[in-house]
């Protein structure tokens, strides 16, 4: 979850050793434009910022997860939120697991280990075993981590296993919690009726200031891009992401997935929403020290870059394989159709150290403010004899 909107000049300034691995990440980028020609497409510097070994975002070892900027972090997510979300998906994760007879979770980025680290125990408790938990995870700081977290666990050895490369075939649960978002974007650009890709170039020599530079489109091109965007019901300029590293993403895991489901959490919207006539700046956001904003050239390395999820293209991108859609909804409306207000309703009410806690964590989870109305979860499902009661109630689907 990320909060708090700020300017960028605003934000904390790193320290030395930060900012030096900001430093060589910026080299490594400077070598990039020059190869390139002095332009790099936006989703191209999105892919360095995040994930350049050792030194991307997501590849380095400073702290990411956490609960406000003191411990040195720059978001929480759901499972660091509070344990009520992992035992709540469990419920889900179990069913499926259930009517697709199989007996494995295999979850994609998996931050710090916490979801996987309170989801195997709360399947235990249900009485449905996962026999074996794959995670795939690219950043070998965070796999140290998720390492850390889950040797908690008595039977980890056994049960939990990371992956370098996809299996052929894949048969149980798979979970991408906030990682859609995190997916390379292509940004492009209407002005006056004409459509332009926006894209990452620099002042003049190497270490001189980053700035936007739109390329024109050829005119295929732009009558492509008029035909992907036509959904956009406005006339004046607009800004937008285009979402294939999310899609290939998508089809690829659907191909993977012979018997089970994937079920799919991230903020976003679907189409009609994604391409609002008031959504003309797009979506593009960063996360620095639990603040958010919009400068991705702030720091590169050092923070987070997002954009929201567009889910009929995801949508899209699934069906094609032949999966089935099980159902869209909002996060709010699948935690409490998975009984996220029955496991409450467990701890104590008169102890309120205990319950307390739990409560102002759950109306996070649950608020249309908070995480509740902006995060949606879709699933897809093959070969399985039923469907997932998270989307009994308050389906999205025909929206999407």
């Amino acid at each position: 979850m990320k909060t708090n909107f700020y300017e960028s000049a605003s934000l904390p300034a790193p320290d030395d050793a930060a900012r030096a691995l900001s430093q060589m990440l910026r080299v490594q980028i400077d070598a990039a434009l020059d190869q390139a020609g002095g332009w790099l497409p936006f989703n191209r510097y999105m892919e360095l910022a995040l994930y350049t070994p050792g030194l991307g975002y997501y590849s380095n070892s400073l702290s990411k997860f956490g609960r406000h900027a003191g411990d040195g972090s720059d978001f929480i997510t759901a499972p660091e939120l509070s344990p009520l979300f992992a035992q709540t998906l469990a419920r889900a994760v179990a069913e499926a697991l259930t009517a697709s007879g199989t007996q494995q979770v295999m979850e994609f980025g998996a931050g710090s280990g916490a979801l996987a680290a309170q989801l195997l125990p709360a399947l235990d408790a249900l009485g449905v075993r996962c026999e074996r938990y794959t995670i795939v995870e690219l950043s070998g700081a965070l796999r140290a981590q998720q390492r850390s977290t889950l040797a908690t666990l008595p039977d980890a050895a056994t049960r939990v296993q990371w992956l370098d490369s996809l299996p052929a075939t894949f048969d149980g649960v798979i979970l991408g919690n906030e990682v859609l978002d995190a997916m390379p974007v292509r940004l492009f650009t209407r002005k006056s009726g004409i459509w332009f890709e926006r894209g990452v170039t620099r002042h003049s020599t190497p270490g001189s200031p980053l700035e936007w530079r739109d390329q024109p489109l050829s005119p295929d091109a732009n009558d492509h891009a008029k035909a992907q965007f036509a959904v956009i019901d406005s006339a004046g300029d607009y800004l937008t992401e285009q979402h294939e590293a999310a899609h290939a993403f998508t089809r690829t895991v659907c191909q993977m997935l012979q018997r089970g489901a994937l079920l799919l959490i991230d903020y976003g919207f679907p189409n009609h929403e994604y391409y609002h006539p008031q959504r003309s700046t797009g979506t593009l956001m960063c996360h620095y020290r639990h603040y958010a904003h919009t400068d991705p050239f702030f720091y590169p390395g050092l923070q987070d870059i997002t954009a929201h999820v567009e889910f009929s293209g995801i949508a899209q991108a699934a069906l094609e394989t032949g999966v089935d859609l099980l159902g869209y909804t909002s996060q709010a409306r699948f935690l409490v159709n998975c009984g996220i207000t029955e496991l409450l309703a467990q701890f104590d009410a008169n102890n309120p150290q205990e319950f307390l806690p739990m409560a102002n964590a759950m109306q996070k989870l649950l608020s249309e403010a908070e995480m509740g109305e902006l995060f949606k979860v879709i699933g897809f499902g093959r070969g399985m004899e039923q469907g997932l009661s998270g989307f009994s109630h308050g389906d999205r689907a025909l929206t999407l």
